[in-house]
């Protein structure tokens, strides 16, 4: 994955007014934190942000922070992004600090490649169980997604993650043998033939409606003359 550099400014000012004020200017609000270090508060700008997070188009992108006036720079990676729950407008971020030569942990989504053979041929279903893992690895060689070719799969067959093809220096964290996807048969019949019980359990439910005969109503008659 490669390298973005960002171009931030130190905060002075805390609390919700001082916040509040900083977006209005097209500032997010942004703290640093780890690396043994004291967090410290930061302010990036808005547009800037969000056109390198559109460019990385990664949840796990590393960000070069150059911190103006002070020359200094840390490798980080996003850890929360905080959005207003009506407008979605993004209103702080978290960074955390990380050290190029260490291993971390993130999870990585999982893409399908390809359309089953038992989708294609036969009608199967595709089953999407697990659609993204847990990986160890430097923050440099972090893959954006993990790919899975399922183009070759029948109906009863399935992939795990051990099936998967890693990259070089990248691990999993989570059991191989867990099952990422899987082609199921054509549901249709069986549905019908589920819809076709509901229907008779439903009839068979109905209230018994009571009535009268037509000679019971003879004899009422009969028994209402003089």
């Amino acid at each position: 994955m490669s390298e973005v550099t960002i171009r931030v400014e130190p905060r002075d000012g805390t609390g919700k007014g001082h916040s509040r004020k900083l977006r209005e200017a097209g500032w997010i609000p942004a703290v640093v934190y780890g690396g043994d270090k004291e967090p410290i508060t930061i302010q990036v700008e808005r547009s800037t942000f969000l056109d390198l997070l559109r460019e990385t188009g990664s949840e796990n992108a590393v960000f070069l922070l150059e911190l103006a006036g002070t020359g200094k720079q840390r490798h980080t990676m996003i850890r929360q992004i905080d959005a207003d729950p009506v407008t979605r407008r993004v209103i702080h971020v978290d960074f955390q600090r990380v050290t190029m030569d260490q291993v971390v942990r993130v999870e990585v989504p999982i893409e399908l490649e390809g359309v089953p053979q038992g989708v294609k041929n036969q009608g199967g279903v595709t089953d999407f169980i697990m659609r993204e893992v847990g990986v160890e690895c430097l923050p440099g060689a972090i893959p954006q997604h993990l790919t899975l070719d399922i183009s070759a799969l029948e109906i009863g067959d399935h992939l795990e993650l051990g099936d998967i093809e890693l990259p070089e220096g990248v691990e999993l964290t989570e059991e191989l043998d867990r099952v990422v996807v899987s082609i199921g048969a054509p549901r249709l019949e069986e549905d019908e033939e589920e819809e076709e019980e509901l229907l008779i359990e439903a009839a068979a439910d109905e209230p018994e409606v009571i009535g009268r005969g037509k000679d019971e109503e003879d004899e009422d008659e009969d028994d209402g003359r003089e």
